[in-house]
This record gives structure tokens, C-alpha cells and sequence, in this order.
């Protein structure tokens, strides 16, 4: 069979893969195919093959019927909705079965392999975490997974943890409007005993480098479904807060920054009585603060200070927009910050730059003192009551 004549889909910047030998079934081509590679992989219901074009891996994956189709659309749907999976590249429709092309996760890792050798015991909880963190992502936007398992999954180091990407979406579904707790109670089922499961077969195999005692194996499904309802209730809770107490808006941020998500927007909702405000806040990844920020302001920084700037921009466009009663665009709130905010202050902090520290780091370290203040006092005590104190106990006084 010639692949000319193959019904298919291909991304336009996907190599075109005609010279693969597919007048052969996936199972004959090994042997018959120079681009054939190994790498690690999960466990697989379906067989699964490597082949690198210019330095670059894609993943074929063989399966009855149409399925491979289905599963293209689903993952162009994660892809639209900025969920960490693997990415889509093709897919073709054979006599009796079809194949689906992905572009292979660079730096990944396949959870055996975090689990087979001992000197990786330490990234256990960190991939347990990272599941329970995939698994709200996917249900803030509406994606019921279906098939949660450590198989499906696979993990990348991120600054000493891991994130977790969801590889294998056959069993997917988008339900943007109607996502019920009854779907979120199901996935959370499926993934306790497909977890559970697999490293019991593991231990049983002896397979396992050893039992982690954090978290012993027999409890691990238990400990990701814990740490999911903690980050769910965590992140879609609404608080109700007095208009003097801004400093809480922060305290939430870092609450949820300190579970491993980053803030995207922040509504501020009047209650009934109208002398309070209802706190809402919009999820994102972990991902794009460093370029939002730089296409905000031109300021370009580290994604940590990046975020924790883009945050006060958010916390400063939701008072704006309430003590205007419209919205405020992000933009209008990044330029007031950058003119009356960010710049006198770092003007201040100019005669404290030295070493490795940037205007930037000290700008940072101005609004971690700042959430101490307020904590301490219960109100908002403002920048420059901040950087009078800052300097007065850390630097130099004018």
C-alpha cells in the first residue's frame, strides 16, 4: 500500500512520512525501517512505535477501526484549550485499523521509570502531586479523562517537581457546560484502581525499587484523590472579603501559587449587602507569566517574579474596575502599575542593587514584605509605607 493512497490528516509543519514502509502492518516494521528508534514508553494497550525525522520523534500508535481519528480531534481539543498532552500531528486510516501521529514529549519520563529505580524515590510524591494537579486542570475545563492511570501519563522535571501531561485521551470527552460532579466522583473512581493496580502488579512483580514510606503503596491512589480535593476546593472556592482587605487577595494567590497554580484573573463580585466583595479566581498553568508580562509592560524577568507581578496587575485591574463600576482592560491596569507603581518604586530600590540582585528580585522581595505587613496589620498598608520599612530594615534610608 502506497502512503499516497492512504486516507489521512497531517499538520502542515509534520514531516510527510512517506518513506515509512507502510505497505507493512506496524507489528512487521521493525527491521524494515531505518527511522525506528526506542524510547521509554508506559504500558500500552495498543502497539506503539518511534521513528526520528531530523533529531525529532513522533509516536505511532496502531488501533482498531477509526479510533485513531476520534482521538486526533480529542487531542486538538486539549491543544485548543491549553492542556498539557501530547501534541497532535496526524493520523491515517488503514484497511482494518488506523494509526495516530504525536509528536514524542521530549524529556519525559514513563512512571516505571520513577518507580524502578531507587535514586528517583525522591520525584515519587512530586508525580503523585503532578496527577492530582492534571486531574483539576482537566476538570476546571470541562474534560473528563475516563481513563486516569499511570500508563496514560507521562512526566517532566519542572524546577525539582514534575508536571504531568496526559498521553493516551481515546477516552476523553469535552463537556464544557455540563461538567457534573457525578463526572468528576467517576474519573477520581477510574484513577484510584488503575493506580492502584499497576503498582500493585509492580510489587508484585518485585519490580518496585522500594515501598516509599510517604506514601506506602497500597495508599497511593488514596493519597492523589486527597491531594485533587484539596486542590479543588482550594482553587474554586469563592471568599468574601471587606474592600480595606486587598492583602487577602494576595494571601489567596499564594496559597494557590504554593499548590502548583498560577492566577489568570481575579473577579471581585459585590455581595447582596454590598459592603462586601466576592473573590473569584480564574486557573491557569504554569507556563506564560515571563511573556504576558513582556508583552504587558516590556519588562522582561524570571516566570517567578514575572507571576508574582502579573498578580498584583490582576489585583490592581479588579479594584479598578470596581471603584470605576466597569471592567478595566488588562492593559489599562499594566500601564497604571508600570507608571505609578512599579517605576518609582524600583527608582527607590536603585541604590540597593549589587551582586547578583536585579531590580527586579528587590521589586519582589518589596511585595513579599508587603504581604507580611498587611497580614500582620489586617489591612492593605500600601507601597510606599512598604519600602520606607523595606529599606529602613533591609537597605539603605534616604
Amino acid at each position: 500500500m502506497d502512503f499516497s493512497s492512504i486516507e489521512k490528516l497531517l499538520r502542515p509543519n509534520a514531516p510527510d512520512f512517506s518513506d515509512l514502509p507502510w505497505h507493512l502492518p506496524l507489528s512487521d516494521w521493525q527491521g524494515n525501517c531505518s527511522r525506528l528508534e526506542d524510547a521509554p514508553r508506559g504500558l500500552s494497550r495498543h502497539l506503539v512505535l518511534f521513528a526520528n525525522y531530523g533529531g525529532d520523534l513522533y509516536c505511532f500508535k496502531e488501533m482498531p477501526g477509526n479510533l485513531a481519528w476520534t482521538e486526533y480531534r480529542l487531542l486538538e481539543q486539549l491543544e485548543e484549550l491549553q492542556l498539557p498532552a501530547v501534541a497532535p500531528q496526524g493520523c491515517a486510516r488503514l484497511q482494518s485499523t488506523s494509526v495516530l501521529i504525536t509528536r514524542y514529549l521530549d524529556q519525559s519520563l514513563p512512571y516505571r521509570t520513577l518507580f524502578q529505580q531507587a535514586g528517583l524515590q525522591l520525584y515519587r510524591q512530586h508525580l503523585l502531586d503532578a496527577i492530582a494537579g492534571l486531574l483539576v486542570q482537566l476538570h476546571l475545563a470541562g474534560v473528563y479523562w475516563g481513563d486516569c492511570s499511570l500508563s496514560n501519563t507521562l512526566f517532566r522535571r519542572d524546577a525539582g517537581a514534575l508536571r504531568a501531561y496526559l498521553v493516551d485521551a481515546e477516552t476523553c470527552e469535552h463537556h464544557p457546560k455540563d461538567f457534573t460532579p457525578l463526572l468528576r466522583y467517576q474519573d477520581l473512581e477510574i484513577m484510584q484502581e488503575n493506580i492502584d493496580g499497576e503498582l500493585l502488579d509492580l510489587q508484585s512483580a518485585g519490580e518496585l525499587a522500594a515501598d516509599d514510606p510517604g506514601v506506602p503503596v497500597a495508599q497511593t491512589g488514596a493519597y492523589i484523590r486527597q491531594r485533587y480535593q484539596r486542590l479543588w476546593e482550594e482553587i474554586t472556592r469563592e471568599d468574601i472579603i471587606n474592600p480595606n482587605e486587598r492583602y487577602r487577595i494576595h494571601e489567596r494567590i499564594r496559597s494557590l501559587n504554593g499548590l502548583g497554580f498560577s492566577v489568570g484573573g481575579i473577579e471581585l463580585a459585590p455581595t447582596a449587602s454590598g459592603d462586601q466583595l466576592r473573590l473569584r479566581f480564574a486557573i491557569t498553568d504554569r507556563n506564560f507569566h515571563r511573556h504576558q508580562l513582556y508583552n504587558l509592560t516590556g519588562l522582561d524577568v524570571e516566570e517567578m517574579q514575572a507571576r508574582k507581578m502579573v498578580n498584583e496587575i490582576q489585583e490592581l485591574r479588579a479594584t479598578l474596575s470596581r471603584s470605576s463600576n466597569r471592567s478595566t482592560p488588562l492593559s489599562v491596569a499594566a500601564y497604571y502599575w508600570q507608571q505609578e507603581i512599579y517605576s518609582p518604586t524600583v527608582e527607590r530600590l536603585q541604590t540597593l542593587v549589587k551582586g547578583s540582585a536585579t531590580l527586579a528580585e528587590l521589586y519582589c522581595q518589596v511585595l513579599e514584605h508587603k504581604w507580611y505587613l498587611s497580614e500582620r496589620a489586617r489591612h492593605d498598608v500600601g507601597h510606599q509605607f512598604s519600602v520606607d520599612d523595606y529599606m529602613e530594615n533591609y537597605g539603605l534610608t534616604e
